[in-house]
């Protein structure tokens, strides 16, 4: 579970360093997340279960991070400035509220997988043929699934609006 610690820590780092505050939209700036994620997932990603109940926990954990990814984007505002032939985002407290909540949370999970709950968390993995890797996998799987979304999400929103020429300071403000 230290992995998925360490890549939890690295995406929050480089999504605020790329998001909180006014800011263009650029390749990137849109890339550095996720190179940052993809980077850690692969390094991460362990033994990626294909089939049964292991499967299922990742697939959850893939929809779960895709869910919040969605979440924190509805929070960052889309502008689009003619003057400057730019779109920019902003994002304040709610956007990093989202991501810290979220990324608290997967940490406490983490930490009572080994010191609160390890007992139980055992029994019902071996009740559902889970193992240890794919429960690692899936909350390496949220947190590159809700980097994907938030990225997704900006692009499909950054160019909605924009049909040739950029409006002038026109915000989109709709939630994704």
């Amino acid at each position: 579970m230290t992995d998925a610690i360490i890549l939890s820590i690295a995406i929050l780092i480089a999504v605020f360093a790329s998001d909180l505050g006014r800011r263009a939209i650029t390749t990137h700036r849109l890339l550095r997340p996720l190179l940052v994620a993809a980077g850690a997932g692969a390094f991460f990603l362990t033994a990626v279960a294909t089939s049964g109940d292991g499967l299922a926990i990742e697939l959850a954990g893939l929809g779960t991070g895709a869910l919040l990814g969605l979440l924190a984007a509805s929070f960052m505002r889309i502008e689009h400035d003619e003057d400057r032939g730019s779109t920019f985002t902003q994002a304040g407290i709610g956007y990093a509220l989202i991501w810290i909540v979220t990324i608290s949370g997967r940490l406490a999970f983490i930490y009572g997988t080994e010191h609160w709950f390890s007992h139980s968390l055992n029994a019902w993995m071996v009740t559902h043929h889970i193992t240890g890797d794919a429960l690692t996998d899936a909350v390496v799987v949220m947190a590159l699934a809700m980097t994907a979304a938030r990225t997704l999400s900006i692009v499909a929103r950054g160019r909605r609006g924009t049909t040739g020429r950029i409006a002038s300071a026109r915000t989109v403000d709709s939630a994704i």
